[in-house]
């Protein structure tokens, strides 16, 4: 999907939600619509310093909240990084693999998993608020380039 029908749908869903998509947080949400892997906040910074020489680390902080509230963004707690979601129409738990090679990350829907981790929490007296489960290990691609006794290593707990 291009940046630009991600955009139209991110303000349509502002406009719906009668909530404000500023000039800052479209150049934040272009930002991180243009990359496959999470962003850390000052990496998103410096780049929208260049076309916002004034923005400051409150400035990045204040757009990620908002563009995390309205569910255009995910955050991969192990890294301090962003992503964009591309399924932002409804709020969703979030599955993400994330390569340790070249640090894609792919987005997962597993209503099965979700519901399992619910149930269990549950059963513990738990109730989730919010869910993101990560898994690091390497993507179909950079599975290909690693050495045959790497994989070998990284399949088997020792």
């Amino acid at each position: 999907m291009s940046i630009e029908s991600l955009v139209q749908r991110a303000r349509h869903i502002c406009e719906h939600n009668g909530a404000r998509f500023t000039s800052i947080r479209e150049k934040v949400f272009r930002l991180l619509a243009q990359t496959q892997s999470g962003v850390g906040a000052y990496e998103l910074l410096e780049q929208l310093k260049q076309t916002e020489p004034a923005a400051k680390p409150a400035t990045i902080y204040r757009a990620l909240d908002f563009l995390t509230e309205q569910g255009f963004i995910h955050k991969i707690e192990s890294s301090n990084a962003f992503l964009l979601c591309h399924h932002f129409e409804h709020h969703h738990p979030a599955q993400l693999l994330i390569c340790q090679q070249c640090g894609h990350v792919e987005e997962l829907h597993s209503k099965l998993l979700q519901q399992e981790f619910a149930s269990l929490a549950s059963a513990e007296g738990f109730v989730i608020q919010q869910q993101t489960i990560e898994a690091r290990g390497l993507c179909r691609r950079c599975i290909t380039t690693k050495p045959a006794e790497t994989l070998v290593k990284l399949n088997h707990c020792e």
